[in-house]
């Protein structure tokens, strides 16, 4: 299943320097033109972070991994339109393409995941990708938690503090 991803998604793992676990995670993960205008304001605006983001996408060759996309067609511009209205256009823009191509949305806006779980769609966000990494052994769960603690550091509002309970052991 393909996977599109918010700003905040991007800025987690990317400020920590650690964009390549969602790539062993995930394989490929998609952007919005929206989003990608939010990383393009962020640079702009001295988050240095995202030049790494940045590299990945100008790469476009078969070895990237981030992949540029936008709202097509009438039924993903008009839920765009829509959607636009109750959420910032890099959230709207994912959402639209999620519903309406059957794939996956990452995001930590709860407003986001609300209205992606009443179009069906799955959700996930950065503790479920940092989970996911523990669960594949892609990281161990002592450095997941402390990717987590440089990640709440650094402003990330996580809904919790440690992995250690959201594990199966």
């Amino acid at each position: 299943m393909n996977v599109i991803a918010n700003t905040t998604i991007i800025s987690n793992f990317a400020e920590t320097g650690r964009l390549d676990l969602l790539r062993d995670l995930l394989g490929a993960l998609y952007l919005s033109t929206d989003v990608y205008a939010e990383i393009q304001d962020g640079l702009a605006e001295g988050y240095d972070f995202y030049t790494d983001v940045e590299s990945e996408i100008q790469a476009e060759s078969e070895a990237s991994w981030l992949h540029l996309t936008a709202p097509q067609g009438a039924a993903e511009l008009q839920l765009f339109a829509r959607l636009s209205a109750r959420l910032h256009r890099g959230e709207a823009s994912c959402l639209a393409i999620a519903a309406q191509r059957g794939w996956a949305f990452l995001s930590d806006d709860a407003r986001a995941r609300r209205i992606a779980r009443d179009l069906n769609v799955t959700t996930s966000g950065t503790l479920g990708a940092l989970v996911q990494a523990v669960q594949r052994n892609l990281i161990t769960l002592e450095d997941a938690n402390a990717l987590l603690a440089q990640m709440i550091r650094a402003g990330y509002h996580a809904p919790s503090d440690n992995l250690d309970g959201l594990i199966s052991k």
